[in-house]
């Protein structure tokens, strides 16, 4: 079997790819580091209408409702290219929402949902809508880790019944988080393999040296395991897949950001460098929808259920 994007699939991702690189770069992203230190906002709500045009939020809708048409192999590409440019809001939710909540698909309305554990929601003064909650709760600001995911914490009221809502989206959610993921895991490689190349030590670059290369070859790896797993779940819609695929890309891309601050040594260490910003996502993302402890039960009891 040759399990490999088709034409069609690779020309989406890299119109993706074109439309955030020209959008959403290195200074944008910076920019929107230094507005949410100011304001407390993290989206951008430009380029939130400017996805919805180039149909990410609508991708699965069919055509009949206005949307794209299109599968979950697709929406794994393009949530990886999300992830590689750091893009930060509630994406995974607002695209889960297309269809249900109004404006979704179109990018005009930002959804958020119940994705963390306990009574932290994301992006909450910022959303227009709670996947899932009939009414926008009312959310006290916490401190987070990542500057560009901005956290509420809400006094829940919806019980078993918003629980039972949720849930029938978190195995793709977990899926299209663990793309995000893999996206992120797979730039941390090209920023450590390029400073690898540019930094000098006793005459030469550092990646030249056998620790250094072994390092980044180990990200690479764990990077390519972690995408062959999501797209592999993305073909079958197995949720014990996507539960498997998520554990892998939330390591790859934890430890990947990890590894890169290594290569960059003090650099690394810095606020004017990019590392920090995927390790502190990274973090985020892994207690998002599905986290390593729910996803090894989903997993074990799937594995007792074929043993019996």
């Amino acid at each position: 079997m040759d399990f490999q994007p088709t034409e069609d699939q690779r020309d989406l991702r890299a119109g993706v790819r074109g439309l955030l690189e020209g959008r959403y770069g290195r200074e944008a992203l910076r920019a929107a580091v230094d507005a949410a230190a100011g304001a407390g906002t993290a989206v951008d709500r430009g380029l939130w209408r400017e996805l919805g045009e180039a149909g990410f939020f609508a991708l699965r809708l069919p055509e009949s409702e206005g949307g794209v048409g299109l599968g979950l192999p697709e929406a794994v590409l393009v949530f990886e290219e999300a992830g590689r440019a750091l893009v930060p809001g509630p994406l995974v939710a607002t695209h889960l929402a297309a269809g249900v909540v109004p404006g979704a698909a179109a990018g005009t309305a930002v959804v958020t949902a119940f994705d963390l554990a306990g009574d932290l929601v994301a992006y909450l003064g910022e959303a227009d809508a709670v996947l899932g909650a009939a009414v926008l709760p009312v959310g006290e600001p916490v401190r987070a880790a990542d500057p560009l995911t901005p956290l509420h914490r809400v006094a829940r009221q919806g019980g078993a019944e918003e629980s039972a809502s949720v849930s029938a989206y978190v195995s793709e959610g977990a899926l299209l988080t663990a793309a995000l993921q893999v996206g992120s895991a797979l730039r941390t490689v090209e920023l450590a393999v390029r400073y690898a190349g540019e930094r000098e030590q006793f005459g030469q670059p550092i990646g030249a040296f056998q620790a250094v290369k072994h390092s980044c070859a180990q990200m690479l790896v764990r990077a390519e395991v972690a995408r062959t797993a999501v797209y592999a779940a993305a073909v079958t819609g197995d949720p014990g897949e996507a539960a498997g695929a998520k554990l892998l890309a939330d390591e790859a891309a934890v430890r990947n950001a990890r590894d890169c601050l290594q290569v960059h040594g003090g650099m690394g260490f810095t606020w004017e460098a990019d590392v920090h910003l995927h390790l502190k996502r990274a973090w985020v993302r892994a207690e998002q929808w599905r986290t390593a402890a729910e996803a090894e039960e989903l997993l074990a009891a799937e594995l007792l259920d074929s043993a019996g």
